[in-house]
């Protein structure tokens, strides 16, 4: 059965932010059964708000060509958008919050299908950084303001509706034409001996009231007893008791909404700035979503005082989890976790690179001969990295560290973005050795040994 409510107005018809994304959720499309093409999100908007749903497929085709909103909306919507007759969405009854068609094993699926395409959106695989953020910035704003103007629209069922038999007209009642007037009863005469009522006998009397008994007390109105004589006067009526004004409800700072306008204003002006020469290379998926979770969590703060915003909670969660996600996975992808300890022996085995996501990477190279060239890299994303270079070698190094300690043959450095070149030739002859060295959170050491 599909909820039908109204959407939310403020007194002056124009819908909040906060509200109308309370009502969207209250109110969601549900997927239908019939006239789907793959999972129902399309016609299930369509038939929420009364629209052509060919208009939303085109939508979402022309979000997934330009920045790829389009397939990451549609996974969403697959897992949290309820199908028809289901109490709960996939993803709710995946935590117990009702019943779902789906079952818990596809949900999971969907669920392992959606991280690493909310990952290539986010790091612009699809086409470029500032498409995919404007794509999902023009989808959201589409969808809110179709909620905002169509929100009170009556969802469509997904076939015709049976018809609900009239019920059968009820008779009149008829009325006889005559009616036999009835006899008047006799009245008595003063001669007419007057009987006593039936199933009393005649020489008893007829029962009387008892008088009441003399108060000896005085009433609440004489409580000196001055007035015995009007003892016997009905008490005063006690007047009710009038009922409170209810108390006036004051009226909530509207911190969420002030601070969803923010991270909106944010996001737009991070996607413009993306492709501006002088933030090239600065500003990244993880910049955006550090700068976004601190402008909520000053709104979390505000609220705290204010009583109010406690619906961004709700936001700071999951950018939360996809902020240390991301920082903690490198844009090259994922390296595994443990520390990493090589020790090559032939110029053919140094690989071109050696990266972990989480931990240490100690490289040895003293055991290589003493003639050739090499060309590698050492990377952590968080952890310390250590390389040893055999002491006649000849080496240009590049050390970087964007929160550590540098100490590179001899250069050190400390504190945020380090970076460091040199080239140190270590006698006649001798391993020639291209070097670079970096770590996200840690610290880089290059020593002789």
């Amino acid at each position: 059965m599909l909820l039908t409510v109204s959407a939310t107005q403020g007194p002056s018809g124009a819908t909040r932010i906060e509200d109308t994304v309370k009502d969207f959720w209250a109110t969601r499309p549900r997927r239908p059964r019939r006239g789907r093409k793959i999972a129902g999100v399309a016609a299930g908007i369509a038939n929420r708000y009364r629209i052509d749903p060919v208009l939303v497929r085109v939508g979402l085709a022309v979000a997934a060509i330009y920045g790829g909103a389009g397939v990451l909306v549609y996974l969403l919507g697959w897992l949290f958008l309820p199908e028809q007759d289901d109490e709960a969405s996939p993803i709710e009854a995946l935590f117990g919050k009702g019943r779902s068609s789906t079952s818990s094993g596809f949900t999971i699926l969907l669920g392992i299908i959606t991280v690493p395409v909310s990952g290539w959106f986010l790091s612009g695989s699809f086409t470029g950084e500032f498409s995919s953020w404007m794509s999902l910035l023009v989808v959201g704003g589409l969808v809110y303001l179709l909620h905002h103007a169509r929100g009170n629209q009556v969802p469509m069922t997904s076939g015709p509706a049976a018809p609900t038999p009239e019920p059968p007209p009820v008779p009149m009642p008829t009325m006889p034409l005559t009616t036999p007037m009835a006899t008047p009863a006799p009245t008595p005469s003063a001669t007419m001996p007057v009987e006593p009522p039936v199933g009393r006998p005649a020489d008893v009397p007829p029962p009387y009231a008892p008088e009441p008994e003399p108060r000896t007390s005085p009433p609440s109105w004489d409580p000196l007893g001055a007035a015995p004589f009007a003892w016997d006067l009905p008490e005063p009526a006690v007047p009710e008791p009038e009922e409170p004004a209810p108390p006036v409800k004051r009226r909530k700072p509207r911190i969420g909404t002030a601070t969803l306008g923010l991270v909106l204003l944010a996001v737009a002006g991070l996607a413009i700035a993306a492709n501006a020469p002088w933030a090239s290379g600065w500003i990244t998926p993880q910049h955006a979503v550090g700068i976004v979770l601190a402008i909520v969590g000053l709104g979390l703060v505000a609220g705290a005082f204010a009583r109010a915003g406690r619906g961004l909670i709700a936001l700071a969660v999951p950018l939360s989890v996809a902020g240390m996600a991301m920082s903690t996975i490198s844009p090259e992808g994922y390296n595994g976790l443990g520390d990493l300890n090589v020790r090559p022996v032939t110029i053919t085995s140094v690989q071109d690179s050696y990266a972990r996501s989480i931990g240490d990477v100690e490289l040895d190279l003293t055991g290589l001969p003493e003639t050739g060239v090499i060309s590698t890299d050492a990377h952590t994303d968080i952890g310390n990295v250590t390389v040893i270079v055999p002491e006649s070698a000849d080496v240009t190094l590049t050390c970087e560290a964007r929160a550590g300690n540098i100490d590179c043959l001899g250069k050190q450095q400390d504190g945020i973005d380090q970076h460091a070149q040199t080239t140190d030739p270590g006698g006649p002859g001798g391993l020639t050795i291209n070097l670079h060295v970096s770590t996200d959170a840690g610290n880089v050491e290059v020593r002789r040994g």
